[in-house]
C-alpha cells in the first residue's frame, strides 16, 4: 500500500551535511538514493508504487538546477493530491562562513563557482535555493554541529516506534578458530569448567539443556555472568548515545561449542528485554564439521 510510504527528501546548501543525514537515515531502515537524476524520479516513482515493497525512502537531491527544483515541486504537488505517501523535506543550511571553512577545509570547489570565489557559489546557490528551504517541513542548522550532533537531529526527529536503528549483536566463537574481528566487546570464558571434558555432554552443544545446565549450574558462572551483565547495562546506553548503530558483543570459549554457546544465549535473551537482539554462534559445528572431513 502506498499510503504507507515514508518519503524524506534531503537537500540543502553543498556542504552542509547531506552525506552524513544520508548515512543516518540508512540506519534507520531507510532506502536511499543519493543526487538520482531528475529524469529518472518519474520512472522511480512508478516502480514504488507498483512493488509496494518500499515503506521508508530518502533522496538526497541536490538542487542546484532549475530542472531539479520545478521536477521536486512536481513531484511533491502529485503526492499533495494524489496522497499516496508521507512526504517531507529536510533542508540542510549552514552560516556562509562554516561553508566558506568547509570548502577551504575539504579544498573542494563550490560546484556553482568552478572558476570564481567560493563565496559567490555560496550566494548563488542560496537564493536559488530559497523556496525549498521556505518549503521544508524541517529545517537544521549545521553551523554548530558536529556530524555526531546531526545524527542525534535526524534520529529524534526521524525516529518511530517501529524503528529499531540500535541493535545488539551477540556472538559466540572458538579463540582456535581465530578472534571475530568485528566484534566490539570481547570476553574470553575459558576459566569456566569446560563441559568437553564429560563423555555425556562431549558431542552436544550450549543449545542442549544439559549442557546448559551444567554451565550455569557451576557457580563462578553465576558470578561471572551477573558482573557482566551489570556492566553490560552500564556501557551499552553510553554506545547507543554516541550514534552506534549496532554493537557485537563476542563471548568466546576454547572451540565455541559449550561455554560460550551458553553463556551468549543467557546474555541475550536478558539483553533483549530492552533492545533488539541477535544471537549467533559462529563456530558451534566446527568440530563436528572438521570430524566429518576427516
Amino acid at each position: 500500500m502506498t499510503e504507507d510510504i515514508r518519503l524524506v527528501i534531503i537537500t540543502g546548501m553543498s556542504g552542509a551535511g547531506k552525506t552524513v543525514a544520508m548515512q543516518s537515515f540508512e540506519d534507520l531502515g531507510y532506502f536511499c538514493i543519493d543526487n538520482m537524476p531528475p529524469s529518472l524520479l518519474p520512472k522511480f516513482w512508478d516502480l514504488v508504487r507498483e512493488s509496494g515493497k518500499l515503506s521508508k525512502i530518502a533522496l538526497v537531491i541536490d538542487l542546484r538546477s532549475r530542472a531539479f527544483y520545478d521536477e521536486i515541486v512536481r513531484m511533491l504537488n502529485d503526492v499533495a493530491v494524489h496522497g499516496t505517501m508521507n512526504a517531507q523535506v529536510l533542508f540542510l543550511d549552514a552560516s556562509d562562513e562554516e561553508l566558506v571553512s568547509r570548502y577551504k577545509e575539504t579544498r573542494r570547489s563550490h560546484p556553482l563557482a568552478r572558476n570564481g570565489r567560493v563565496m559567490e557559489g555560496i550566494q548563488r546557490e542560496r537564493k536559488l535555493l530559497a523556496p525549498i528551504r521556505q518549503a521544508a517541513q524541517l529545517v537544521l542548522d549545521t553551523t554548530n554541529l558536529s556530524p555526531r550532533k546531526l545524527r542525534e537531529e535526524i534520529f529524534h526527529n526521524y525516529e518511530t516506534e517501529t524503528t529499531n536503528a540500535f541493535h545488539i549483536e551477540v556472538m559466540s566463537f572458538g579463540f582456535k578458530y581465530g578472534l571475530p574481528i568485528d566484534a566490539d566487546i570481547v570476553m574470553d570464558v575459558r576459566f569456566l569448567p569446560n563441559p568437553y571434558y564429560l563423555p555425556e555432554l562431549r558431542e552436544q552443544t550450549g543449545l542442549d539443556q544439559p549442557v546448559y545446565e551444567y554451565v550455569m549450574t557451576q557457580p563462578q558462572t553465576e558470578n561471572f555472568y551477573q558482573q557482566f551483565l551489570g556492566l553490560l547495562q552500564t556501557i551499552v546506553p553510553g554506545y547507543k548515545k554516541e550514534g552506534k548503530s549496532s554493537l557485537t558483543i563476542a563471548i568466546g570459549c576454547t572451540g565455541g561449542q559449550h561455554r560460550s554457546v551458553a553463556l551468549a544465549q543467557r546474555l541475550g535473551k536478558a539483553l533483549g528485554d530492552s533492545y533488539p537482539v541477535h544471537v549467533t554462534h559462529r563456530d558451534i559445528n566446527k568440530r563436528k564439521e572438521s570430524a566429518n572431513r576427516s
